[in-house]
């Protein structure tokens, strides 16, 4: 029989909490307003858009690069200390951020920010909570995730600060506010449940159920356990999902570095009134994470992944194609909506096919197969924008690209777990 702990909120949810403010601190303070230091800096330095963008690329490559250690030491030592020592990292990359002169000293500070970013945000914090949730799982993600995306919805404050008080200024703040911020909010973090004399989803069979005495004194029956990484690697379902969340990639990071020059330059909107466009996207994508947990708990995750595929197609077809403002709006809903919808769910079913043994390892070895599209959406874009003159040839390829990125989806079916051999006795179950 199973039953539910009444008596308290399920330390779980507390962590989720602390895992919103570490993502919203990361989203506010660079992650979401990095183009607003862009346009800054390159007003007053001069400095060419190639080499701004050069620091982009740097941040994803480095942190798919740190995946597979980070996961290595999350699964065996947990993930507040890596979060603390993250934060350190990232508010000090911030204040080196306030003291530069050069580009080559932009690079040094956007590196401490990517290490710090790395090391605080997405795969500590995701371990963290696949380690506390399983029938919750993918609504524990969502929630999380919507740190992020809040993060994305205040850009215009950063935006404001930049303007009127100054980069410097600004950029110093925003270092002093993550250490001093972050560090609380990791202190609620915790390895596992099982640690604090907890179950998973604070939901534990009850102790007086009587035992069943047809079962006889030794009988041999089949157990299952986590995948290890290696075990992993040799399905085609890591690869599938991989490969399926890297086609989204294509179009997210397309659409982070070149949307808005998009509808400025080929459509004719203004800077305010395509960030307006990009707020109503980012307002989707808040909808759509509130949406996708209770889709992701409710019905297959894969499924669900591959419509928000199609969704990102259609999406991007419109906006290479607006030819009014309906079209925008369509683009923006939709995007917003897979966007949202999906990336939680790249992390639950990960962790439904693998288990949580070795989580960490395994979705940081997916991150060096998923950078291929944060890496090549934006030079994809880019470069056949330069070559075309238009951004609608780029953005039209990539809406394909995603669309066919729903098959990976489609065929990544659920890899059957490893057994182990299990002895029932009449004292319980021995592992042999």
């Amino acid at each position: 029989m199973i039953r539910r702990l009444p008596t308290r909120v399920f330390y779980g949810w507390r962590m989720v909490a602390a895992g919103f403010g570490l993502q919203f601190l990361n989203a506010f303070l660079i992650n979401q307003s990095f183009g607003a230091y862009v346009a800054v800096l390159r007003d007053e330095f001069g400095w060419s858009k190639t080499a701004l963008s050069g620091a982009f690329s740097l941040q994803q490559v480095e942190g798919a690069l740190l995946g597979p250690a980070q996961g290595v030491v999350v699964d065996r030592f947990g993930s507040r200390s890596m979060i603390r020592l993250g934060l350190v990292i990232f508010g000090l990359g911030l204040i080196l951020l306030s003291r530069v002169h050069s580009i080559a000293g932009f690079y040094v500070a956007v590196s401490f920010i990517a290490l710090g970013t790395s090391l605080s945000a997405f795969i500590p914090l995701t371990v963290a909570l696949v380690n506390w949730f399983d029938r919750y799982r993918a609504r524990a993600l969502s929630f999380m995730s919507l740190g992020f995306a809040f993060g994305g919805l205040l850009v215009p404050v950063i935006a404001f600060s930049l303007e009127r008080i100054g980069w410097r200024e600004t950029a110093f703040a925003s270092g002093v506010a993550a250490i001093v911020v972050g560090l609380p909010l990791a202190q609620v973090i915790r390895r596992r449940p099982e640690d604090q004399g907890d179950v998973v989803d604070g939901i534990r069979e009850a102790a007086d159920d009587p035992p069943d005495l047809a079962v006889p004194a030794a009988a041999p029956v089949v157990g299952r356990r986590d995948f290890t990484a290696r075990e992993a690697l040799r399905t085609p379902a890591f690869w599938l999902v991989s490969l399926g969340h890297g086609a989204a990639l294509l179009v997210v990071s397309a659409v982070a570095v070149h949307a808005i020059s998009h509808l400025k330059e080929d459509l004719g909107y203004s800077v305010g009134g395509a960030s307006l466009v990009i707020a109503l996207m980012t307002a989707m994508q808040v909808s759509g994470m509130v949406l996708g947990g209770t889709l992701g708990d409710r019905f297959n995750k894969r499924l669900v992944a591959a419509a928000c595929m199609v969704m990102h197609m259609v999406g991007m077809l419109l906006l290479a194609f607006a030819a009014s403002i309906a079209m925008v709006v369509g683009f923006a809903v939709l995007h917003g909506l897979a966007w949202g919808v999906r990336g939680p769910l790249m992390q639950a079913i990960r962790a439904d096919y693998f288990g949580r043994s070795s989580y960490g390892v395994i979705i940081g070895l997916s991150s060096l197969v998923t950078v291929f599209g944060q890496f090549a959406g934006p030079l994809i874009a880019g470069g056949l924008a330069d070559a075309t003159g238009s951004y609608e040839p780029g953005f039209a390829v990539l809406g394909v690209l995603a669309g066919l990125g729903s098959v990976f989806f489609l065929f990544a079916r659920r890899p059957t777990p490893p057994t182990i051999a299990v002895v029932a006795t009449a004292q319980g179950l021995d592992l042999s």
